[in-house]
């Protein structure tokens, strides 16, 4: 009898791999190996629609457990993966147990970024990447209570923007000069500036913290120059680090994240690498990539499955992302880092517009703020490389589809 596909992570690139794979034809076993012990979910949500109530566990589960048993997949939930024997094929457990593979599938995601400053251990610093880490967080959530989050970037803002809906006083914390520096360009970090501000979030740039100070209910949480900003919750949200100590312990290569080929295939032909912890080559932008959203994780999800099964696709996707702030919704496709020029199309004073970032007169990407005809026109002319006017980007008498 064949030894099983092993999947490690119960994240959604994970549950993507058990869909493609039956779908594409595999008719072995396959195991996944999750230290959680909920059913693979979606995260997204754990910093909006959870926090607010809207939706349920249930909800969030991206299949439910029939569909495992149908699919005849084994189940090993609350265990950690130890080590990975390469020599042997088997995964060592935290229980002990030898578990054979005849193809490995790391989909081991990423951990929060920490903050190593002096009082954070007795302080209680929060993180959200659970289910776990959601349920505390918002548990502390009350009306009135005073909610300060380090870090404004999607996590921070998208945690402030809930946090303010359930009626607590939010302060933010970012070390630069401008939220959401690291993903997107100042004109789209001005309006988030002013969108927050109007919602009553005191948001402080340029700020370095010098450590924390816990006291009976509250934190103290300590700034440069001695300011101390006194908070009941600190929430931490500076980045995440992709999970690769298991892959680094095997000889498998990693350069921020685990290098993969067009094909999600380590350096070892028996084993992938998927989603958030993957760093994959890029054609279309001439350079690796590690990135962290559920378009790339259901994309190679399906690239590595087709390759198991033997019908090899080279998985090169243009990036896209969405974060939800309030009543807004931001759209993102492409990266915006290289760009030389923007276009911006509509008023950011109206809750809608769009940034169209070129390089060389070709669009790279686009951030769209309320504005779905412009994300999925963009995410076209992006795929085409083409290299719209951008007078004609910003006119809005202009119908973006006739740029197609």
């Amino acid at each position: 009898m064949s030894a099983p596909i092993v999947i490690i992570g119960g994240s959604h690139a994970a549950a993507q791999a058990i869909m493609s794979l039956r779908v594409g034809g595999w008719e072995h076993g396959i195991t996944l190996v999750e230290a959680e012990t909920e059913l693979p979910y979606q995260r997204p949500p754990l910093s909006k629609k959870y926090l607010l109530g809207e939706v349920s566990v249930e909800q969030m589960r991206l299949k439910p457990e029939s569909f495992y048993a149908d699919a005849g997949v084994e189940l090993i939930m609350g265990q950690q993966a130890q080590r990975i024997d390469r020599a042997q094929r088997h995964l060592e457990l935290s229980s002990g147990d030898q578990l054979p593979y005849e193809k490995l599938i790391l989909a081991t995601g990423t951990r929060p970024r920490t903050l190593p400053l002096p009082g954070s251990d007795e302080a209680n610093l929060a993180y959200l990447r659970t289910l776990r880490d959601a349920r505390g967080i918002g548990d502390g959530l009350l009306p009135d209570t005073h909610l300060l989050v380090i870090g404004a970037g999607y996590i921070g803002l998208e945690l402030a923007a809930s946090a303010v809906k359930r009626g607590c006083k939010v302060t933010v914390l970012e070390a630069q000069d401008r939220v959401l520096a690291r993903v997107t360009s100042p004109v789209v970090s001005q309006f988030y500036q002013r969108l927050h501000g109007d919602a009553g979030v005191d948001i402080r740039l340029d700020t370095a913290l010098t450590g924390f100070a816990a006291r009976e209910d509250k934190i103290d949480v300590l700034a440069e120059g001695g300011e101390v900003i006194t908070a009941n919750q600190v929430v931490v949200g500076i980045g995440v680090i992709p999970n690769t100590e298991l892959a680094e312990e095997a000889g498998l290569d990693c350069e921020n994240g685990v290098v993969v080929n067009e094909f999600t295939q380590t350096n070892d032909p028996a084993i992938f690498a998927i989603g958030d912890c993957a760093n994959y080559p890029s054609t279309r932008l001439g350079r690796r990539l590690r990135l962290e959203s559920v378009p790339n994780a259901v994309g190679q999800a399906k690239t590595a499955a087709a390759a198991i099964c033997g019908n090899p696709v080279p998985y090169d996707d243009v990036p896209w992302f969405w974060s939800d702030q309030y009543d807004i919704k931001l759209q993102t496709v492409g990266l915006w880092d290289a760009h030389d020029a923007l276009a911006v199309r509509g008023h950011p004073d109206e809750n809608k517009f769009a940034v169209f970032y070129l390089c060389e007169g070709r669009l790279i990407a686009l951030d769209a703020i309320n504005s779905p005809a412009e994300f999925m026109v963009a995410k076209k002319l992006i795929a085409a490389e083409a290299s719209p006017d951008p007078a004609a980007l910003e006119d809005v008498d202009v119908p973006l589809k006739s740029l197609l």
